[in-house]
């Protein structure tokens, strides 16, 4: 990536627990799902969509284990999401008593085709759902949050990547009337690519209309939610944020529906090659896939990017040299400097480096293509 705007890192939101988790073969069970967060919150997220608690007594249980048991950092905002339903919205609300920042999620679609098809119903019907919905939300933040809690609202206008943009902008105004978010009081409007239908230059170019047209902007956390359909997910994401969305959404190498949802370690492993501070801590990038590999219970592809056995692994004898050269030199650059290579904490692929303070230098680590055993909790 190139130019100034790359340069500005969006607010990440990981869905592994819930866009990522409804899509497992065999979802999590309370252990694993405990084991991803924790991890979520070891590597620096700082908001974290924990489930559809409305949906199972299984999702409602693990949010409020997460509450009773104050497994949840005060820095970090806890996200549920709920469907446009007022029973839906009150169970919803009900399962985030006690808890210190959190946000409710509310979607419902607005493509021409769920209009149609699925709801029967016109342009002002689903944007009145959308409307009453969010009365919903506040309505029910005042019957069971207290003051203790602060809470977010989001609204995604569903299939908003095949919706009229035009209709799109009326129903986020429509919610914002509603909200009537200000400098106290933030709205995130959530624009997913749902099925990810056009190239990212598309995509962008709704983004960047949408952020020019909305009215209140500077109160409005403009966000992008790309599933990987058409397989650039992860440049969608970036010419998004470039096209002026503050925040995206997805998930630990790209678990969720169909294609996955937009990888959240491409993402953020591409900002830090080019010098930008991702916020998130990959170092032990190793310990990361293994995790989601357990908690998921899926292999990460070995030639995924960052994160696969293969990834830094040549098989052409002429790379094999270069790659020998390069590591050569770099020996002797770290040397000449005065710096010593740190002890490795197990398996490692990069080399990481410390300033001398003592001990002798350890060997040169190499790229592993053993066999992952996912079946045991990783240690």
């Amino acid at each position: 990536m190139a130019g100034e705007a790359d340069h500005r890192r969006p607010r990440w939101l990981s869905t592994d627990l819930r866009d990522g988790n409804q899509a497992l073969i065999e979802p999590m069970d309370p252990a694993r799902k405990h084991r991803m967060f924790e991890l979520l919150v070891r590597m620096g997220y700082k908001e974290i969509e924990i489930g559809f608690p409305a949906a199972s007594q299984t999702d409602f249980d693990f949010v409020r284990s997460l509450i009773e048991t104050e497994k949840i950092p005060e820095d970090v905002t806890i996200s549920v999401l709920t469907q446009a339903r007022t029973d839906l919205i009150e169970r919803t609300v009900s399962s985030l008593v006690g808890a210190h920042r959190a946000t409710v999620h509310m979607y419902n679609a607005t493509a021409p085709v769920f209009r149609d098809v699925v709801f029967r119903t016109d342009r002002q019907g689903t944007k009145d759902i959308a409307v009453s919905g969010t009365r919903d939300v506040m309505d029910y933040f005042a019957k069971y949050l207290d003051d203790g809690t602060v809470v977010g609202y989001e609204y995604s206008p569903e299939i908003f990547i095949d919706t009229e943009i035009d209709y799109a902008l009326e129903v986020c105004e429509s919610v914002m009337d509603v909200w009537e978010p200000d400098g106290d009081r933030e709205i995130i409007l959530n624009l997913p690519a749902t099925i990810e239908r056009a190239t990212p230059n598309v995509y962008a170019d709704q983004i960047e209309w949408m952020s020019r047209n909305l009215s209140r902007r500077e109160h409005v956390v403009l966000s992008v939610h790309p599933h990987n359909d058409r397989g650039t997910a992860v440049a969608s994401a970036e010419l998004a944020v470039m096209a002026g969305a503050d925040r995206v959404e997805g998930c630990l190498f790209g678990h969720g529906e169909r294609t996955g949802n937009v990888d959240l370690v491409t993402l953020g492993m591409n900002l830090i090659s080019q010098g930008v501070d991702a916020g998130i801590d990959f170092s032990d990038i190793d310990d990361i896939r293994r995790t989601v590999e357990y908690c998921g219970q899926m292999d990460v592809h070995p030639r995924h990017p960052y994160g696969g056995d293969l990834v830094y692994t040549a098989f052409s004898g002429s790379h094999q040299d270069a790659i020998k050269k390069g590591l050569t030199k770099r020996e002797a650059d770290v040397a000449a400097a005065g710096a010593t290579r740190a002890p490795c904490r197990g398996p490692c692929r990069t080399c990481r480096w410390t300033r001398a303070t003592s001990g002798a230098p350890t060997r040169p680590s190499s790229a592993s293509t053993a066999s992952r055993a996912r079946a045991a909790s990783p240690t």
